[in-house]
């Protein structure tokens, strides 16, 4: 069936993880060379160049702005909603229910968050959306489990898709002559970097002794709200624990090619996030399917990809706890070789083209139950 997909979202040039699922799936249901367009949310302070595939931008300095939004998706077979709180205009992000009320096209929206305590405004906000939508997708199974346990929704429109994985596997391509450690994505607090360092710095007697790259640029909301302070004190906090020679600061923008030698180069991938609501993080999917040994603290969808698969859990802000898996991992290799081997359930199931095909053939469901509308006399 031939669909012209509308989406609606953050959208690159704009550097989130939102933006980058959004532009991964809006380019894998293209590629069969349909027509399709993005309708791109942008905040202050992003960039407002036109990008490729964008055909309309919600800006929050526009008065009513979601009409217009509207307007435009309903020029398309199916909307495609990505949702997060905040993303959007109004409070707690509210604007998008306005949008899903003026849709007459079929609507498929992506919870990428779903919190355990919601404030109630967050929980009515949430559970109106799921009514309005045709259809619902959430990404992890903790995620889903929290959406029908915790909210008033209809189940029966609620299906869990993975995360899509970008072919990051391989070979490893930069040979480090130390034991390399990684962690990528946009910075902030809550990232939990500082735990890590902390960490590091008990992996002193190692030899060689592991380096660590931070990858990655501080959150834009950060920087407009508190600059590059989180950044500056990681910095500091590495020179007071003696392990600042042994880190590197990776903050230019990586395309795909570069941050794929990246992760390739790594021996274990440590996200040591501070969330314990998080239950979507597309740097575990991708670290997983690129068969990266993980250590990762234990929020949602970590413990749902890494119990007794490939990586190990450690409580949250724990520097001891994190040394003490890294440690083992290094020094065992047999446990780095099991640890690669457990993700193989993450291929191809959780390749982009897979979880694309899924897509599309929930909103063909919508599409075909559409009623055809009958022209008059």
């Amino acid at each position: 069936m031939t669909i012209r997909y509308g989406f609606l979202s953050t959208h690159p040039p704009t550097r989130c993880g939102l933006a980058t699922f959004n532009s991964a799936l809006a380019a894998h249901l293209g590629e069969d060379g349909l027509a399709g367009g993005v309708v791109r949310v942008v905040a202050s302070g992003d960039d407002p160049a036109p990008a490729p595939g964008v055909v309309h931008t919600w800006s929050p300095a526009t008065p009513s702005g979601w009409r217009d939004t509207a307007e435009v998706l309903n020029t398309f077979d199916v909307a495609v909603v990505q949702h997060e709180y905040g993303i959007y205009p109004g409070r707690d992000g509210g604007d998008v229910l306005s949008v899903l009320r003026r849709l007459t096209v079929p609507s498929l929206v992506v919870l990428h968050t779903v919190l355990t305590q919601p404030t109630p405004m967050q929980k009515t906000l949430l559970e109106q959306i799921v009514a309005e939508a045709d259809a619902v997708v959430t990404i992890t199974g903790a995620a889903y489990d929290r959406l029908v346990l915790g909210y008033a929704v209809d189940a029966s429109k609620v299906s869990v898709i993975p995360h899509g994985a970008s072919a990051f596997g391989g070979p490893p391509s930069l040979p480090h002559p130390q034991p390399h450690l990684l962690t990528w994505g946009l910075l902030g607090p809550g990232k939990g970097i500082e735990w890590a360092l902390r960490g590091l710095a008990l992996l002193r007697d190692l030899e060689p002794a592991p380096t660590y790259t931070v990858a990655g640029r501080t959150h834009p909301k950060v920087v407009e709200l508190h600059g590059e302070a989180y950044r500056a004190g990681l910095h500091q906090l590495g020179a007071a624990l003696g392990v600042a020679h042994r880190v590197r600061y990776e903050s230019d923008y990586l395309d795909e090619a570069a941050l794929g030698a990246l992760v390739r180069s790594a021996d274990v991938v440590v996200l040591p996030y501070d969330s314990t609501e998080q239950v979507t993080s597309g740097v575990l999917v991708e670290a997983v399917a690129a068969r990266i040994p993980v250590v990762a603290t234990a929020f949602p969808h970590a413990v749902e990809l890494l119990t007794d698969g490939p990586g190990l859990l450690v409580p949250h802000k724990n520097p001891k706890a994190i040394a003490t898996a890294v440690r083992r991992i290094l020094t065992k290799p047999a446990l780095a070789a099991t640890l690669r081997t457990r993700s193989g359930h993450a291929e191809p199931a959780m390749r982009w083209p897979a979880v694309a095909q899924r897509y599309h053939d929930l909103a063909a469901k919508l599409v075909a139950a559409r009623p055809v509308a009958v022209a008059g006399p």
